[in-house]
């Protein structure tokens, strides 16, 4: 996920260099929301990491 976010903001700065501003923002507007997913997919994962512990 964070990948497809890396992807969507190198786009977005290569569309801004080259004047495509509506593409530009349609793209850092969809690395934005990847971004924020992630963040909250990973904070699940780490409360869940936590609280189950090391039961094997």
């Amino acid at each position: 996920m964070l990948g497809w976010a890396l992807t969507f903001l190198v786009v977005a700065l290569i569309a801004a260099v080259l004047g495509f501003t509506s593409i530009a923002g349609a793209a850092m507007g969809i690395a934005k929301i990847m971004f924020f997913v992630f963040l909250v997919l990973f904070a699940v994962s780490l409360v869940m990491h936590l609280v189950r512990g090391r039961r094997v």
